[in-house]
C-alpha cells in the first residue's frame, strides 16, 4: 500500500525552498530537507484528514468484502494511545501490513479506564468527552509511530544506506478506528453534537446502539431497553448529518440492535397507519386482552386484531415485549436500520455460534443482500465452554460415547488432551474465517483484550517479582522476552521519541543541541551484535 508517495517529500521540498526564497535571509537557517523531512513525518495534519482517509479505506474493505468473504477485517479494543500504538507496530512487524487491520474504541473501556468518576459500569455515565479525547489520543500515539520509523529510515539514508524505497512507499500506522458512540448520549442533538467531535478527533466509524440512552446497559448484562424505530433512525440520521458537515462524506454508521437480549421498551410509539414501523414495533410488547369494564383509572389500551389489549407494565413503568418476540425484533432492527442510513450491523448475541448468528443475517439478507455485520469477540463469553458444549452436542448427535465426558464440567483441565477438546480449539481457531463466509461477519472485533492482558501479565509479573524470583522475573518474563522478540518498547526511550527529539533539536539548533543520544545513553545496552557479527541488530527498531 503506498500511501506515503516520495511526491510528498518533494513536492515539500519544493515549497520550502521557493518561501526561502520569498523570505531571504531570515529564513537562512531553515534547512529545506529537514523542513521537508518533517512534513514527511507527519502526513496527517488534523484528526478530520484521518476520518477522510480511513473511511475510504473501510468503504474499499467493504466492497472487497462482497466481492469475497475472505476479505474480512479484524480489530483489538485498545484503551490508552500507547496500546494502540504498539499493536500496531506489531501488525507491521509480525504480518508486514497494517491492511485490513483497524482499531476498536469500546466503551466499556472508556467507562471502565478513563473516567474522572473513576472505574464505572458500562452505563454512559462517563464523560462524553472522554471518548472523543481517547480517539485523539490514540491518533497522536499512532503519527509518533509514524514520525519514529521514518525518522529511523531518514538516518539510515543519510548514512549511506539504499532505503528510499521504503521511505517512497511507507506504510501508515493510521488505521480505520470504530469508535462507540453508546446509544447516543442524550436527545438527538446530543448524538449529533458527540459525533462531530468524534470524527473530528479522527473516526471515520461510529457504532451506535438502540438502547435508551439514560437507561443503557452493556450488551452482555441484563435490564436492556430498547427504543422506538423512529428514536433509533433519528440518531442515525443525527451522525450522518454530522459526518456530511465535516465533509467525510464516506463515514461510517454501524448501528447495533440489542433485541436479542432485551425485554423492555420505554415507550410505545405512534402509529399512523396499519402496518408502518411503530405498529410493527407494538405488535412486539406483550398484551393481555381486557374489556372496557375491567380497565384500570390511567390504564394505558391498545386495539389489536380488534379486541381491546392492556400492555404489560412494569411498577417502574416499562413495558415487556413478547417472550420469544427477540429474533424477530432483531431481524426487523436491522433491515430497519439498513433502510435508514445504517451501513454495517452489529448484533449482541448470548454465545458464539456461527450458525445463530447466520440464522439472524440471513434473514436480513432476504431483503437487503449485501448486509454486512460487526461481531464482538467478546470476553463476557466463556469460549471454551461454549465451543466445548457445541462440539459435545455434535459428537452426539454423530453417534460418539460420551460417557467419558462430564457434561456438566467441560472446562475442567482433564479434558484438554482430548478429541473434544481438538475439535472445539480447531472451531475457536476458525471461527472468524467461518462466520465471515457463512454469517456475513465483514468484521471481527474484541471489545477488551487489553483490559484483560494488562492484568494477566501484571498477575504473572507481580506473582514472581513479589515472591521468590525477584528481579529475575521481570527480566525474564519481560525484559528478555522483549530483546528476543523484538519489541520496540525495549527502547523506552526511543519509543517515547527520544532520538526523534534530538534530530530536530539538531534541526533547530544546530551544533548547540543539547541531545539525549551518546554514550552514556543506557539504551545503547540494546544494542546487540547478530550471529555472524558482522553487523549489528537495532532492537526495538520500529519494523
Amino acid at each position: 500500500m503506498k500511501n506515503l508517495a516520495q511526491t510528498n517529500y518533494g513536492s515539500a521540498l519544493e515549497t520550502i525552498r521557493n518561501l526561502k526564497v520569498k523570505y531571504g535571509n531570515t529564513w537562512k537557517a531553515i534547512n529545506s530537507e529537514n523542513a521537508a523531512r518533517m512534513v514527511a513525518q507527519n502526513r496527517f495534519k488534523t484528526g478530520l484528514d484521518i476520518a477522510k482517509y480511513t473511511a475510504g479505506i473501510m468503504r474499499e474493505d467493504m466492497a472487497e468484502y462482497d466481492a469475497d468473504s475472505s476479505n474480512y477485517t479484524q480489530s483489538l479494543g485498545c484503551w490508552h494511545g500507547f496500546l494502540a500504538q504498539q499493536k500496531m507496530i506489531a501488525i507491521k512487524k509480525h504480518h508486514k501490513t497494517t491492511s485490513k487491520r483497524y482499531l476498536y474504541l469500546s466503551g466499556w473501556m472508556v467507562a471502565a479506564l478513563r473516567s474522572e468518576f473513576g472505574p464505572l459500569p458500562d452505563q454512559s455515565m462517563h464523560e462524553k468527552t472522554a471518548v472523543s479525547g481517547l480517539i485523539e489520543e490514540i491518533y497522536d500515539f499512532l503519527r509518533q509511530a509514524d514520525a519514529i520509523e521514518l525518522n529511523d529510515l531518514f538516518r539510515r539514508l543519510e548514512n549511506g544506506e539504499d532505503v528510499q524505497d521504503e521511505i517512497d512507499n511507507f506504510e501508515t500506522h493510521v488505521v480505520p478506528i470504530i469508535a462507540d458512540i453508546d446509544a447516543g448520549f442524550g436527545n438527538e442533538e446530543a448524538t449529533y453534537l458527540l459525533a462531530k467531535k468524534m470524527i473530528k478527533a479522527g473516526a471515520c466509524a461510529i457504532q451506535i446502539e438502540n438502547q435508551v440512552s439514560d437507561a443503557k446497559q452493556c450488551g452482555h448484562q441484563d435490564g436492556k431497553v430498547t427504543v422506538p424505530h423512529e428514536d433509533f433512525i433519528a440518531k442515525l440520521n443525527a451522525v450522518r448529518y454530522a459526518f456530511l458537515e465535516l465533509g467525510v462524506d464516506d463515514g461510517i454508521i454501524v448501528a447495533r440492535t440489542d433485541s436479542e437480549g432485551a425485554g423492555l421498551t420505554q415507550k410505545l410509539p405512534v402509529s399512523q397507519e396499519p402496518g408502518d414501523l411503530a405498529s410493527q414495533y407494538l405488535a412486539f410488547v406483550d398484551a393481555d386482552e381486557i374489556a372496557i369494564e375491567d380497565a384500570k383509572e390511567d390504564d394505558v389500551l391498545i386495539k389489536r386484531d380488534g379486541k381491546l389489549v392492556r400492555p404489560i407494565r412494569l411498577s417502574n413503568g416499562l413495558y415487556r415485549f413478547k417472550d420469544g418476540s427477540n429474533i424477530d425484533r432483531v431481524v426487523l432492527d436491522c433491515i430497519t436500520s439498513l433502510q435508514n442510513g445504517a451501513d454495517l450491523l452489529w448484533i449482541e448475541t448470548p454465545t458464539p455460534n456461527v450458525q445463530q448468528i447466520a440464522n439472524m443475517v440471513n434473514r436480513v439478507k432476504e431483503v437487503v443482500p449485501n448486509a454486512k455485520l460487526v461481531y464482538n469477540n467478546s470476553p463476557s463469553f466463556n469460549w471454551t465452554l461454549s465451543f466445548r458444549s457445541q462440539v459435545y452436542e455434535e459428537m452426539l448427535a454423530e453417534g460418539e460415547n460420551m460417557t467419558a465426558y462430564d457434561r456438566n464440567n467441560l472446562m475442567d483441565a482433564q479434558y484438554d488432551g482430548s478429541e473434544l477438546c481438538h475439535r472445539a480449539d480447531k472451531k475457536i481457531k476458525t471461527f472468524q474465517s467461518d462466520g465471515a463466509r457463512e454469517a456475513g461477519i465483514f468484521h471481527h472485533l474484541i471489545t477488551l483484550p487489553t483490559y484483560h492482558t494488562t492484568a494477566l501479565h501484571m498477575n504473572d509479573l507481580t506473582e514472581g517479582y513479589f515472591g521468590e524470583e525477584g528481579m529475575l522475573a521481570y527480566v525474564k518474563g519481560v525484559q528478555r522476552q522483549e530483546i528476543r522478540k523484538g519489541v520496540s518498547c525495549v527502547k523506552h526511550q526511543r519509543m517515547a521519541g527520544s532520538d526523534l527529539g534530538d534530530d530536530h533539536k539538531t534541526f533547530f539548533a544546530g551544533d548547540k543541541a543539547l541531545k539525549a543520544g551518546g554514550e552514556k545513553n543506557t539504551s545503547n545496552q540494546f544494542e546487540v551484535k547478530t550471529k555472524n557479527n558482522k553487523v549489528k541488530q537495532k532492537l526495538g527498531v520500529v519494523a
